[in-house]
């Protein structure tokens, strides 16, 4: 009841226009403006600009040029693991699929298939499988890697919701990241098919693949999709998929039986883009 109350003002603001106002604001070059919002926002959040390839605040043009600023090679090594964690952030939930249902918080489930925007064939390829949700905090770094090689077949952009994905409006909000715009990357992998959906939220001016560019804006009223099986994009541990203009949450989809979560992972632990989140599942 707690949690449901805490987020009942999320049900009234003006979510749409607040986060074109972010994304128009996030996109803009103001000079000292800018140097200015971008300090307030690194001493606000504790932001590690030790681990940024470009340390230097005045150098940013744009509030987006510095959030999805690269890191310094080698500050994210990566792990001897079958799948590596690919972002930054912190546990949201992890663990089986039990039978379409994954796990968002106490109380609160969702399905597979409303997740990728009700494709039923694609959803039925993860029926018992395994699923990790990764909550991006504003201090995080906010690209997206991948957790495994895989060749990339379709991307599907879901219209939705703009709630906030933090902890306390996953607690109280029914369905939220089914609920919420999304985009659905679905790859083949060695150990069969792999789903990697970028979740909106409330003042994510945008989300970016490194194939596609930016898919939003514009918001567009209907679902949308790509397919890619006459293209080579291919894509290894490790290296970027894409990236959030303002934070949020990833949800990730394996098939039952292909892998075994790290065990030192525990629900709202911190996470570190390189470290192992997963290895293959023993015959």
């Amino acid at each position: 009841m707690v949690s449901r109350l805490a987020v009942l003002p999320q049900y009234l603001l003006p979510k749409g226009a607040l986060t074109n106002f972010a994304g128009r604001v996030a996109g803009h070059k103001g000079g000292a403006m800018t140097t200015r919002l971008i300090r307030w926002f690194v001493g606000k959040y504790d932001v590690n600009m030790d681990e940024a390839e470009n340390p230097d605040i005045a150098s940013y043009h744009s509030f987006n040029e510095f959030f999805t600023r690269a890191l310094k090679p080698g500050v994210r090594p990566l792990a001897d693991a079958d799948f590596i964690c690919p972002v930054d952030g912190r546990i949201s939930q992890f663990g089986a699929i039990e039978d379409d249902q994954i796990f968002q918080a106490k109380g609160h489930k969702f399905s597979t298939t409303a997740l990728v925007g009700g494709d039923r064939a694609l959803a039925e390829q993860f029926r018992h499988g395994s699923f990790a949700n990764l909550y991006l905090s504003p201090r995080d770094y906010h690209r997206i890697h991948m957790p495994c090689d895989g060749k990339l077949t379709r991307m599907i952009y879901i219209p939705g919701e703009l709630f906030s994905v933090n902890p306390t409006t996953a607690r109280g909000i029914p369905g939220l990241f089914a609920r919420n715009e999304r985009v659905v990357c679905v790859f083949d992998t060695a150990s069969g098919p792999f789903v990697m959906t970028l979740v909106g939220a409330t003042i994510v001016g945008s989300m970016a693949t490194v194939w596609h560019g930016v898919v939003n804006p514009p918001r567009q009223p209907n679902i949308a999709e790509w397919t890619y099986a006459d293209q080579n994009i291919v894509l290894k541990k490790g290296e970027e998929l894409g990236r959030f203009l303002l934070g949020s949450t990833v949800v990730m989809l394996f098939p039952k039986d292909t892998l075994q979560f790290n065990p030192a992972w525990q629900p709202a632990g911190p996470v570190r883009l390189g470290e192992m989140m997963a290895g293959l599942k023993s015959a």
